[in-house]
């Protein structure tokens, strides 16, 4: 973003001249040489195209352009234009020709997402996934000398990541089915797809081929396991994992697998969520939950070890229930983009009917439901603790926004526009983005709260943690501020990250094990 705060370009460098040429930019012309091909719109026409055509795009998109992949010769660059986590473009540079094509254009806002994935090993053309005109992802092809795409694959279900080795011998993807991962694998010679051994039932992370193409590694975690590196033995269609991530002694039979739950919520939606119930829970015994709710909001609860967090909460007799909010990704567009202009309104009421499933379970004490979630999941929580306040009896807030209008103008330049289409304009909005506000319900919070915060954070600034405190101290409602002068929008470091968790589980449980 040299040229402008708000924009990112994308240049490129020769490596033997040193000469750097401005290759994609967002000003009226995407190219240095102000001479560009646009393609004809990919997954609905086969063969139409246009010459000679500059692609206007600073008036209707966000000029925030990323370097995905080189082509195996070295010739194309595929970028990308984040306009929001709905609504991307994929462009095709011509390095030599210092032309750039947009290749997905696309009708109406939002109505359509791409990811560059693998070239063919001649470059002649790559896979991407996108959901275009669907409700989830699926993979489709691009001809570079046709200027063509077609459908590949199209499940009913989002695909996650696509892969393929230098020789291109094998092309490997992954589809996200309610939260689970399914590996397939297909020949590219023959076209079959390759039998795999047994894969564990959770989330695939990270795939990638070995450079001869006879092995794919990945992460390979669960609910109740850590993440271990796999490998995939292609030839003898074997699966072992390299590394072995449960230390001190702890048994795997002591950790509690997740049940896959839906509770119906408002506007005809009905919410997935992970509900983990402690062991050896007496019966006619209640015991306390924590309600985890992750951040994005486009992000996705799954069956994931993370930080063993839930697994600590369930060894001291909490459960937890880890619902897919709408926003959530996994579910559909429709069900993503929900969320869009409408923060602490349906997903609140979300927060409010899984806090009422909860207390319909027998073995759950209605008293003792607390709360947790980072950054969107932060200002999840506080909206919950501030708006329905009957149901929380503690809460765990990291780097959460806490006044949206705020939030949005301290947001770094290049997050605004995608900020006024997702959230809110903090002009035109106000009046509306303040009653959605956490800091404005304050006077109703009453359960414990804990605010971790990083100095350093520019996505949710400092400010949105001091307003949400300073607020609930002048009223006198217990709050604990943790300040991490060298951490931002997260942790960068272990000591403070393991300090943070360890800190989290041990609040909600002095507060939710009281009796």
């Amino acid at each position: 973003n040299d040229r402008s705060p708000a924009h990112m370009d994308v240049l490129v460098r020769d490596m033997r001249t040193g000469q750097v040429t401005r290759m994609l930019a967002a000003t009226g012309s995407t190219t240095a040489a102000h001479d560009a091909e646009q393609a004809a719109h990919p997954l609905r026409s086969a063969a139409g195209r246009t010459r000679g055509t500059t692609v206007q795009v600073e008036p209707a998109a966000s000029g925030l352009f990323y370097p995905e992949s080189w082509s195996p010769n070295g010739r194309y660059l595929i970028a990308s234009e984040w306009i929001t986590a709905t609504d991307y473009n994929l462009y095709l540079i011509d390095v030599r020709r210092k032309t750039a094509r947009h290749i997905t254009p696309h009708e109406g806002k939002g109505d359509a997402a791409y990811e560059s994935g693998p070239w063919l090993p001649d470059s002649s053309g790559f896979y991407f996934i996108s959901d275009e005109g669907r409700e989830f992802k699926g993979m489709a092809f691009y001809d570079v000398k046709r200027h063509a795409a077609r459908w590949a694959i199209t499940p009913e279900w989002d695909i996650s990541h696509v892969e393929s080795p230098p020789d291109g011998r094998y092309l490997a993807w992954d589809v996200n089915e309610d939260g689970f991962s399914h590996l397939h694998l297909r020949s590219q010679r023959t076209g079959r797809n390759v039998k795999l051994p047994p894969i564990p039932h959770g989330n695939i992370a990270m795939p990638q081929f070995a450079p001869d193409g006879r092995s794919l590694a990945f992460f390979m975690s669960t609910g109740a396991s850590p993440a271990e590196l796999c490998v995939l033995d292609i030839r003898t269609r074997t699966l072992r994992a390299i590394t072995h991530s449960m230390l001190g002694g702890i048994d795997r039979r002591e950790m509690v697998e997740p049940q896959l739950i839906r509770y119906r919520s408002t506007d005809g939606y009905r919410i997935a969520a992970w509900l983990y119930k402690p062991k050896n829970l007496k019966p006619g015994k209640r015991a306390p939950v924590v309600v985890s709710v992750h951040g994005g909001p486009e992000a996705q609860e799954q069956p994931y070890y993370g930080y063993g967090l839930y697994q600590y909460w369930l060894s001291r007799g909490i459960g937890v229930l880890a619902p897919n909010i709408r926003g959530s990704t996994g579910y559909g567009k429709k069900f993503q983009m929900a969320i869009y202009r409408d923060w602490g309104g349906g997903e609140l009421r979300d927060l409010e009917n899984g806090a009422k499933y909860l207390r319909r379970l027998k073995w759950v004490d209605p008293a003792r439901i607390g709360i947790y979630g980072p950054s969107f999941g932060g200002f999840a929580v506080l909206s919950a603790i501030s708006r329905l306040p009957q149901y929380w009896a503690a809460a765990v807030d990291w780097f959460g926004p806490s006044n949206l209008v705020s939030s949005i103008l301290t947001d770094p330049p290049w997050w605004r526009k995608m900020d006024e289409l997702t959230i809110g304009d903090p002009e035109k909005d106000f009046d509306e983005l303040m009653q959605r506000s956490p800091v404005t319900h304050a006077d109703k919070i009453r359960a414990p709260l804990f605010v971790i915060q990083g100095a350093l954070d520019m996505r949710v600034a400092k400010g949105e943690s001091d307003q949400i405190v300073e607020r609930l101290r002048s009223l006198s409602v217990p709050v604990r501020y943790d300040i991490y002068d060298d951490e931002g929008h997260g942790f960068t470091k272990r000591a403070n990250e393991l300090k943070a968790v360890q800190d989290t589980a041990e609040f909600l449980e002095q507060h939710l094990l009281k009796r």
